[in-house]
């Protein structure tokens, strides 16, 4: 089932309770959107969180969960999950993250070591919840960072805030 994975971990490093005014299908729609275009670019970790490598760079890697895999969310998979959700938003949206951290040199960035999360967003009336799970890696993103980016992202571009934090 496109959306859910399977085995997710009982593990979880970090909790989020957010409102919403928005449907869940819209704003399933703006998440596939937001981590999509993640996909495609190249951010510097002051932009994302409190840098331990100096003027380091960022690049993600996100998929969608199928049954027991993570499909690449590139375009071609944003569009399948976009007919998806419109034919009937989902429950439960189950992510793959790999945050991939780059130190700059002379000639070229130097890779350095990944972080890899999984990241589940449930969809409720008027809200959502979103649980990560920090696999492995040196944490240099924080599972906190990852939420304020996605969550930033979702809102990004809207007239009033898709999602607010609830306390």
């Amino acid at each position: 089932m496109l959306g859910l994975y399977e085995n997710f971990p009982a593990t979880i490093h970090k909790t989020a309770h957010f409102n919403t005014l928005s449907s869940n299908k819209k704003l399933q729609q703006r998440l596939t959107d937001a981590l999509q275009k993640l996909n495609t670019e190249t951010l510097s970790l002051e932009t994302v969180t409190d840098p331990s490598i100096p003027k380091g760079t960022v690049n993600f890697e996100f998929g969608i969960a199928e049954a027991n895999n993570f499909n690449y969310l590139d375009s071609e998979e944003a569009i399948t999950l976009v007919k998806t959700i419109n034919k009937s938003p989902l429950e439960i949206m189950d992510f793959f993250c790999v945050a991939q951290y780059h130190k700059p040199q002379k000639e070229k960035a130097t890779r350095l070591r990944f972080d890899y999360y999984m990241l589940r967003f449930t969809f409720h009336e008027s809200s959502m919840d979103t649980v990560v799970f920090h696999e492995r890696g040196p944490r240099y993103m924080s599972p906190e960072d990852i939420v304020n980016l996605i969550v930033n992202r979702v809102n990004q571009g809207s007239l009033k805030k898709m999602l607010k934090e609830a306390y």
